[in-house]
């Protein structure tokens, strides 16, 4: 770090407040090659005193960005710092690609395998053939349940990975995709443990080298969740979900999809609802309610692709394995949506027009309301963004274009 490493000079982790560009409220530490990308988080926070934010990114594996800004809860006035945790969304759906690309490395698992070999109750109404990397790439046909479910239902997720599996899928498995937001998580987490015997949080933890209380987790603890940020939503973010029930108010098959059959309420966060709800954080749902760090995500990013605080998770293979494109284009029923459309490996999320990342390399997992982790193997990049206040447009492209214009200023490093 360099002279802007003001928690090394006994500032309790402040910015200094001397520092133009910056604000007094900013927390943390930044190489002073990354001012601009600093300036530019600093000013996602759009309101501080009711909601906030932290940004952290890894470069060659070392730590050159981790800062944080505003409230972790507006209602008692939590300050957002270092150890603050916050609802991971579908990031948590990255980490949890990773786990399973991890376990494919080591041969406890095989992308090109049917699902069914290893769940043999899975191979019904067509879905005999469907393959564990088609299941990470949203290809099943189960993207919601097909009747309305409690969330009880929903939280015991092995009841609810049954019942999914007993469906009839949408269309024929492997041929179309459609995103999976919530079923996708206990769909891949029973695979794996038909795979290896193991839980997927677990192996997760295993591949980090983490111990309770964590600060990245995919089935949070009380112990974890006692810090973590309460989630709260924009006036945007309101007025969406507003239209959303207007719109789908007569589409029972909409309002299932949006909702998980009726277990969440449209946009997946209330005052104490949705994401805010203790129950559904430590479900283990590794779909949506992984909680963790910005600096936590962008370490564990960071090992993907660069070794880093001495792990490197995936070899180039395993990287390649886990970003061959398996889904991109229009959806099943995109039919009338001009996009843009994302694109996926097995899992993670792909650059792509909807996704703009920080190369066509890049791969990871962006999340509901404006969170965002990935890694870049070019540049050696890993990120990590979380905000509690929900948006409807993310911050985060503002953060990787300031963020490309330092690399452009850098040597590129293709070395692994």
């Amino acid at each position: 770090m360099s002279s802007s490493d003001t928690a090394a000079a006994g500032r309790e982790d402040r910015a200094p407040r001397s520092d133009a560009g910056l604000p007094s409220d900013l927390g943390g530490r930044f190489d002073e090659s990354f001012r601009p990308v600093v300036e530019a988080f600093a000013d996602t926070v759009a309101e501080p005193g009711s909601s906030g934010a932290a940004l952290a990114i890894r470069h060659r594996g070392a730590e050159v960005v981790n800062v944080w800004r505003g409230v972790a809860d507006a209602r008692t006035g939590r300050a957002w710092d270092e150890r603050t945790p916050s609802v991971l969304f579908s990031c948590t759906k990255g980490l949890a690609s990773l786990t399973v690309a991890w376990l494919v490395e080591q041969g406890r698992i095989d992308l090109e395998t049917p699902v069914a070999e290893y769940w043999p109750e899975f191979g019904v109404h067509g879905k005999q053939t469907l393959t564990v990397g088609d299941l990470l790439a949203h290809r099943a046909g189960l993207h919601s349940p097909d009747e309305d479910v409690t969330l009880d239902e929903v939280l015991d997720g092995r009841a609810f990975a049954a019942r999914l599996a007993a469906q009839e899928p949408r269309w024929t498995p492997g041929e179309a995709h459609l995103y999976h937001g919530v079923t996708w998580g206990p769909l891949v987490r029973e695979t794996v443990l038909r795979a290896t015997g193991l839980d997927l949080p677990e192996i997760f933890r295993d591949m980090t080298g983490t111990a309770s209380p964590a600060d990245v987790t995919l089935q949070a603890t009380d112990a974890e969740i006692a810090r973590v940020t309460h989630l709260r939503t924009s006036p945007e973010h309101d007025a969406m979900g507003a239209r959303m029930a207007e719109m789908f108010a007569a589409d029972a098959g909409a309002l299932r999809f949006f909702t998980t059959g009726g277990a969440f309420p449209l946009g997946y966060v209330t005052e104490d609802g949705g994401l805010n709800d203790p129950r559904v954080q430590k479900a283990g749902l590794v779909s949506a309610t992984g909680i963790g760090t910005a600096a936590a995500l962008a370490r564990v990013w960071s090992s993907a692709v660069t070794p880093t605080d001495g792990r490197r998770l995936l070899s180039d293979r395993g990287i390649a394995l886990l970003t061959r494109e398996r889904s991109g284009g229009p959806g099943a029923f995109d039919a009338n949506n001009a996009g843009p459309f994302h694109r996926w490996g097995a899992g993670v999320q792909l650059f792509s027009d909807a996704l703009p990342l920080l190369t066509k390399d890049s791969f990871g997992h962006d999340g509901a309301g404006g969170q965002a982790g990935f890694a870049d193997p070019r540049h050696r990049i890993g990120f990590g963004y979380l905000t509690n206040r929900m948006e409807v447009a993310s911050n985060v492209p503002r953060v990787v274009a300031a963020l490309i214009d330092v690399l452009g200023d850098l040597p590129t490093d293709d070395a692994q």
